[in-house]
Formats: structure tokens, sequence, C-alpha cells
């Protein structure tokens, strides 16, 4: 295998708050980030440079992230209940309410979290993390609110799937969703209870998608039928915990692992773990012919959030409570612990 680096850039939030560093999305040009309690966006060069921020309404806390086909960055305001899109200033040019609206009555924010991208590469769908809904901003930014049967269901991820439908996981629902592209809604349970689902991807190639589960110590395949496969994560302690997964330009699959804040003994390493492009071929949930390597991050205690592979190969990840952002590239020697 090839040398590694991994550097960690430092948000340098402005205002002294800390501790807030969310999703990551990656343009041609640059990385942005949010940084959902000091109400900015940082935006980076691919070389690692911070170049600016921009500043959101105050009290509106950024999240989500995507980039549209045309190149388009779009970010979702949590706390306010709007989908933005911003220009190369960072200036918002358009703002969608992702609010419910009912006649007489006081809106109820949805609390847009996370953002994801139909694939026509221009509808954009939004998790209400607080109404246990997914909604569809559609080209002519007319919003659609689709209800989950799982209350409570906190979801949280999206990411469109090869059926042409959107993805998505239910962090306290403990189950993965889709809605397909004539709007059919469909939930599926995890085999393991309590598991905390957190990010899910499409496979490269095969009609897959993957996810995390941040309790469960698993990723979990599941097909366009709602069948689950899920594979026991060799994670190095007991106390360690899953983030998201991204897949490099080969096909290996990379996850994140950190050491639960709240169980952080014994202490321990934070570290990425690339399994083999094998893995996504096995028959069966039997991990013991697939290679891997453990990496480990320079922070520790960071509560590593999200990750994303770019056009070049590199991988770039979050760290929310030592505020980081993280790039893997393929040169030098890198932190290396199996």
């Amino acid at each position: 295998m090839d040398n590694l680096s991994i550097v960690e850039y430092s948000l340098n939030w402005p205002g002294g708050m800390m501790g807030s560093t969310h999703e990551l999305v990656i343009s041609e040009e640059f990385i942005f980030v949010s940084g959902q309690n000091m109400h900015r966006i940082a935006k980076f060069n691919h070389q690692g440079e911070l170049l600016q921020y921009y500043m959101m309404p105050e009290g509106s806390g950024p999240h989500g992230l995507l980039i549209d086909k045309k190149g388009k960055l779009w970010v979702s305001l949590e706390f306010t209940g709007f989908v933005v899109q911003l220009d190369e200033n960072g200036q918002i040019i358009q703002e969608v309410d992702v609010k419910l609206h009912a006649s007489g009555a006081t809106p109820i924010n949805t609390a847009p979290h996370g953002i994801g991208l139909d694939a026509d590469g221009s509808t954009i769908w939004f998790t209400g993390k607080r109404t246990s809904t997914i909604g569809k901003i559609d080209v002519n930014k007319q919003v659609t609110h689709f209800q989950l049967d799982t209350l409570a269901a906190l979801p949280i991820f999206l990411s469109a799937g090869p059926d042409g439908g959107i993805w998505g996981t239910e962090l306290f629902g403990n189950g993965i969703l889709n809605i397909s592209a004539a709007g059919l809604v469909r939930e599926f349970k995890i085999p393991t209870s309590n598991s905390r689902p957190i990010a899910i991807i499409p496979d490269p190639l095969a009609p897959y998608m993957w996810f995390t589960e941040e309790a469960g110590q698993k990723i979990g395949k599941i097909d366009m039928d709602g069948n689950i496969t899920e594979y026991p994560v060799p994670v190095l302690q007991k106390n360690d915990i899953l983030a998201s997964l991204t897949f490099d330009l080969e096909g290996n699959l990379w996850v994140q692992v950190y050491v639960d804040l709240n169980n952080p003994f014994p202490a321990g390493n934070d570290y990425l773990i690339r399994f083999d492009k094998s893995i996504r071929t096995l028959p069966d949930a039997d991990l013991s012919g697939i290679s891997f390597n453990t990496f480990k991050i320079p922070g520790k205690m960071t509560m590593m959030h999200r990750i994303r592979t770019d056009a070049a190969g590199n991988i770039w990840f979050t760290e929310m409570m030592t505020d980081k952002l993280g790039k893997l590239s393929f040169s030098a020697p890198l932190f290396h612990i199996n």
C-alpha cells in the first residue's frame, strides 16, 4: 500500500465558540465546512489553506452542505428552518422556507439537518430532524414534506441511491429510510437494536447503500429491496464508536472511528479504518478474509463527524470537538497503528 499522510487544519472559528465543526462538501476548487454554533461556513482550498469565513444569519445554525450540478453551494439552516443558496462571496442569494405551515397555526421548524442531492443533480432533499419528516425542494423551489411512520426517528443523513430514490438514516428510529422517485416512503429496521445509524452512501458500482452504526460498531449494506447485511468493525477498544464513511477512488471503504466522549476510559486513539474493496462483493457477513488497515489521526477526543473523497483521491474529514479539518493523501509516512 502506498505511503499516506494525515494532516489536520485548524478552523480557528472567530468569536470564541468551540466544538461545533460539522459537515464538509468538496467542489472543484474548494472545501467548505459548516460551523453550526458559530453560524459560519469556512472555505478552504485543496492545499488546506483557510481562505475565508462566510457569515450566516445570527442564530441560524448552518449544518448540511451540498454542491448542485451547476456547482452552486447550498446550506441548511437548522435553527431557523431554511435551506439557502450562497454565491461565491458567501452571500445568500436564494432561500427556501422548509418549515411546516398550516392555516391559522404557527409554522413548525422541521430543523433541516442533513441535505442531499437527488440523482437528477438539481432536486434537494433535507431531513426534518425535529419532525420525523423528509423534505424535497424541486427545481422550482416548491417544497414537499414526507412523513415517516416512525415517531421521533431523528433522520440525519441523506444520499441518492442507484434506484433513483433518496436514502437516509434514522438515528433514533434505528432504521434506514427510502423515498422512491414516485414518492413512496419505506423504512427498514436495522437488525442490531439501538445501533444509531449515522451516514449512508451508495456503492460505487453495485445496487447497494452502505451505512455506519455509531453504537452498533458495525457497518451495514442494504439492497434496493431493503435486505440488510451487517459487518462487525474490528475496533481497537470497546468504547470506540463510528462516524461516517467514504469510498476511495479504487473502491476501498474508509470508516471513521473515535473514542466515545461520553465513555472516555480507557483512553485511546481516534483513527480511520480502510477495508479492501473486496468487502463489497462478500457473499455473507464474514470479514475474516478481508484485509484492513488502521490509521491513527493526530488528534484525540475529536468526535469525528464526516468524511469525503475528492476528485484527486484525497480523503477529507471533520473533527467536531477539536474544530479541525483533516486531509489524508497518498504521499508521505503515515500514522499507522496495526
